[in-house]
């Protein structure tokens, strides 16, 4: 705990809070005649307080950019990846509590999880303090690192190929698996985009929605968009 504080340059009050932000919902369900409740409601909380605070901030930041605009780089700075990357400069997966069976199947590494005990411990560090304390926070573990080039690698390819393509009538966009390696809890999926049939592009990642991601991407950049 304390040094989890540390990183976090925050020293709880209550550290139940703290405690039950990092319970895995396999934990709680492992040790439900002992009260441990899981780490879901805070995550619930700290989604919201994380998308309000990075909302606030960019509507300050960039005062003459559209709704649209500022709802897009919200997207890219919140994003599973981010918070992820966050959990990583913690070291938060060394201090989850997991139960037997996503320990042995590599849980503790697993993406969605520590993007989740991300939120979680936001909302934590939240109740145990106020708004401007865990505004703070995020800023200093995200939002502050975060750059014009995070943003532009955020995008969300996917999107922009589709729209491009719906430019023609009758084109069909579909994305097709061509290859994973890997253990479980560190996969590699290779995906290809393809238009009306025709390869456009490849890519790979850690999930199949970031390997599509790579994919539409790469088929932008051929298309020189």
């Amino acid at each position: 705990m304390e040094a989890l504080e540390r990183k976090l340059h925050y020293n709880f009050r209550n550290r139940a809070l703290l405690a039950e932000a990092l319970n895995h919902s396999s934990y709680a369900n492992e040790h439900r005649g002992a009260g441990i409740c899981s780490n879901e409601r805070l995550e619930f909380l700290g989604d919201s307080i994380l998308g309000f605070v990075t909302a606030e901030h960019l509507f300050k930041i960039y005062p003459d950019l559209p709704e649209g605009d500022l709802t897009r780089i919200r997207a890219a700075l919140v994003c599973e990846q981010s918070l992820y990357e966050v959990a990583q400069h913690l070291e938060l997966g060394q201090y989850l509590k997991l139960g037997r069976g996503e320990e042995s199947g590599g849980g503790r590494y697993r993406q969605s999880i520590l993007a989740d005990a991300v939120e979680a411990v936001f909302a934590a560090i939240y109740l145990d303090s106020d708004m401007a304390s865990i505004s703070r926070i995020i800023h200093a573990v995200l939002l502050d690192k975060a750059t014009d080039h995070v943003v532009e690698e955020r995008r969300d390819y996917k999107t922009a190929l589709q729209e491009l393509v719906q430019r023609e009538e009758g084109s069909t966009l579909t994305y097709r698996l061509v290859g994973e390696s890997g253990p479980d809890h560190n996969k590699l999926f290779v995906f290809e985009v393809l238009i009306n049939g025709r390869s456009a592009g490849q890519g790979s990642g850690h999930s199949k929605k970031e390997a599509e991601q790579s994919a539409a991407r790469d088929a932008l950049e051929k298309m020189g968009q």
